[in-house]
């Protein structure tokens, strides 16, 4: 019960502050985000930071890929299999599996 008062307490705070600060300040808060997005270097550790992502997690679907087909790929119904198959070669041109783009 301590707990909800206290996130209750916490809305009711942030929310009058929020109102007495107004319009000017939601603006202004924006535009300083704004700028931060666009800035050079937070763009290039972001998009550094997406395509190590997507290279650990293709290495890391890879692993797992195997490891599943390995112990599962003969309990599996037969449709499902030639799906999987199919879906497989289908993609192995590309090099991000997931299905995001490499922008």
């Amino acid at each position: 019960m301590r707990y909800r008062l206290t996130f209750a307490a916490g809305l009711v705070v942030g929310y009058v502050l929020g109102t007495r600060a107004g319009r000017e300040r939601y603006e202004q808060l924006k535009k300083s985000v704004r700028q931060v997005a666009q800035n050079p270097a937070v763009r290039n550790t972001a998009e550094s930071a997406a395509q190590n992502g997507r290279a650990y997690a293709g290495k890391a679907f890879s692993a797992v890929s195997d490891k599943v087909s390995e112990k599962v790929g003969d309990k599996m119904p037969g449709a499902v299999a030639d799906r999987v198959r199919s879906l497989r070669e289908r993609g192995q041109g590309n090099d991000d599996d997931w299905g995001t783009s490499n922008t």
